[in-house]
């Protein structure tokens, strides 16, 4: 090849090169373009549907008391009782429809809203016996044996208060609720306990001992409306998880056919600056 052709074929695929550089460069622009507008456009169907919800729940609410001061007015009137029954069932029925309809709006706000931590450096023993002594009446109404664990007193997180109790009592709730399908006589225990994992990490387990779950419902845990209960929404473990998550921890399951489940909160350590609060 002489020295000419050499240069004009330099010349070709310095110039391919720089074609294909600034190709690359706009073909990333352009799908950076498109994923900034697919997330507003996401962000704007949230923001929708939130706002949705929340007017829902007004008329909701109107429709519910005009049922409860329908259902005072029936029993002043003078029909016959068989008529007032089936009146009565039918109110009834309306006045179950529109409180199911309501809690599923306010789990859909809790998953879909926006998650704001107001966090504080507290000891999670408290937390954890406070609310046992809450749910000990609803799980001894159920035939449940309620005990708690605690590795130490002393052990510490920041979090915000409030949603850490309200995602314990999710997992909670939703133990007890597994622990209704076991055979007579077998065992009916809620187990919380608290340890230090890796890293020094604070760890919440949740331990009941009914009837563990399939590969398919592991797979869907936390997948929104995915459920397996009668009246559930679907949204109790996506939203655990969502706000475990928002705290920097995981929210994990081991679980099996016939050996109950364990659901583990795992919350960062606090920094040298908060154990000190």
């Amino acid at each position: 090849m002489t020295p000419a052709a050499f240069g004009i074929l330099i010349a070709i695929l310095t110039t391919a090169a720089v074609f294909a550089i600034i190709f690359a460069v706009r073909s990333a622009n352009a799908r950076r373009d498109e994923l900034a507008s697919a997330r507003a456009r996401v962000s704007e169907v949230a923001a929708m549907a939130g706002g949705l919800a929340h007017e829902i729940k007004n008329p909701l609410s109107t429709i519910g008391m005009n049922a409860q001061l329908l259902e005072e007015s029936i029993a002043d009137l003078k029909i016959d009782p068989n008529d007032h029954a089936r009146i009565s069932r039918r109110i009834g029925t309306l006045t179950r429809e529109t409180e199911r309809l309501r809690g599923i709006l306010e789990d859909f706000l809790d998953y879909a809203g926006e998650i704001c931590l107001h966090r504080e450096t507290v000891e999670l023993t408290p937390i954890i016996e406070e609310l046992a002594d809450f749910f000990h009446p609803e799980a001894d109404k159920r035939g449940i044996r309620l005990r708690t664990e605690p590795v130490s007193t002393a052990l510490r997180a920041s979090v915000d208060t409030h949603l850490l109790k309200q995602s314990i009592l999710n997992l909670m709730i939703n133990a007890a609720q597994s622990l209704e399908g076991n055979e007579p006589g077998a065992p009916r225990e809620l187990i919380v306990r608290t340890d230090v994992g890796p890293a020094a990490s604070p760890r919440i387990h949740i331990i009941d001992t009914g009837s563990g779950m399939t590969d398919e419902q592991i797979a869907r845990a936390f997948e929104p409306y995915f459920t397996t209960k009668a009246g559930g929404t679907g949204l109790g473990l996506p939203t655990t998880r969502r706000i475990i998550e928002a705290h920097g921890g995981t929210l994990t399951l081991d679980t099996a056919p016939g050996r109950g489940t364990a659901f583990t909160i795992t919350l960062p350590k606090p920094g040298p600056s908060e154990s000190e609060d």
